[in-house]
């Protein structure tokens, strides 16, 4: 098989690697009712920061006497806060093969094409989510208010459900889906739940609908955290909690190479998205350019900005994992 082959093999993997990401974006965002959304917009630069007018403190409104003295009152400063979008990269491979295994390649290129463009698309899309799962967990449960930490003494039930969704307060129904584990969700099911709704299913990925609740249910590592004891954790996701954004800009390279008894061709990609999280902003001093696995998943590198907790993504559930 010739180089030129593979290139030209290449740029069709490219292509049919976002077409089918974006049919399994299009899926998730349906089901999950907006709260992780998944879409296509690129961004220049390692972040998109933008400002906007914070909310003004209700001490600015008073009661007045008309019939009293006109004394001075002081003045509530107008103000602007700042949100901030970070850019993460990631690759793929490279995943090597020699070529004289590939012969079926010339015979039926579309198949393999078929199956890289799927391993590569769903690769992409369960790091987006796991990625998106973890900064969730982490920017959450750094803010206590919106923490409901009952790992000491429960585990999980509807109870407990409930009053983390008090945590809003009166905008307890802008929590619209929750995103659990699977032991989680069985042990509610346990509970005499029942279901019988699918909203989606990709990879280790479903989304159910329970009491009129959405649960996303996946195996995300941030949703079990090992240790004394071990904890399970529950998000808790109004619409448009967690953005984000595939930058479209995946670059394929396929490659063939001597200096071994057979040659030897390997596969390789790389890409980057977008991530912001409703009511939080990236450090961009503590948290960095082009961050890792470390510093997406420490939540004090997400700064609550919004003074309304009400205006955040969401609340967060800590249970025992093992009661």
């Amino acid at each position: 098989m010739a180089l030129s082959d593979m290139i030209v093999y290449s740029d069709l993997i490219v292509t049919a690697t976002m077409e089918a990401y974006t049919e399994q974006a299009e899926a998730f965002n349906a089901a999950s009712g907006g709260t992780i959304v998944l879409d296509s917009q690129a961004m220049q630069g390692d972040f998109r920061q933008e400002s906007m007018f914070a909310k003004i403190d209700s001490a600015a409104f008073r009661r007045v006497d008309r019939y009293a003295s006109n004394d001075a009152v002081s003045a509530t400063q107008l103000s602007q806060i700042e949100d901030v979008v970070v850019k993460i990269a990631s690759g793929y491979g490279p995943v090597e093969f020699e070529p004289s295994q590939m012969t079926y390649l010339q015979k039926n290129p579309e198949e393999a094409i078929a199956n890289i463009s799927r391993t590569l698309a769903e690769a992409i899309l369960d790091d987006q989510l796991n990625m998106a799962i973890g900064a969730g967990v982490a920017a959450i449960g750094n803010v206590a208010a919106l923490t409901n930490d009952i790992s000491a003494t429960a585990g999980i039930s509807q109870s407990a459900l409930n009053n983390t969704h008090a945590l809003f307060g009166d905008a307890s129904m802008r929590l619209t889906a929750q995103v659990m584990n699977g032991a989680t969700y069985h042990k509610l099911i346990g509970e005499a739940l029942t279901n019988t709704n699918t909203l989606f299913q990709a990879g280790n990925v479903t989304i159910v609908n329970i009491l009129n609740k959405r649960v996303i249910v996946t195996d995300s590592p941030s949703l079990y955290l090992s240790g004394t004891p071990n904890k399970a954790y529950v998000l808790n996701l109004v619409v448009g909690a967690i953005i984000v954004s595939d930058s479209g800009d995946l670059i394929v390279n396929i490659e063939t190479s001597n200096g071994s008894q057979r040659l030897v061709t390997s596969f390789q990609s790389d890409s980057t998205y977008t991530m912001g999280l409703k009511g939080y902003a990236w450090d961009i001093t503590n948290g960095g350019k082009s961050p890792l696995d470390a510093e997406i998943l420490t939540g004090s590198n997400w700064e609550l900005y919004v003074s309304d907790n009400k205006n955040t993504a969401g609340a967060l559930l800590i249970s025992d994992a093992d009661l």
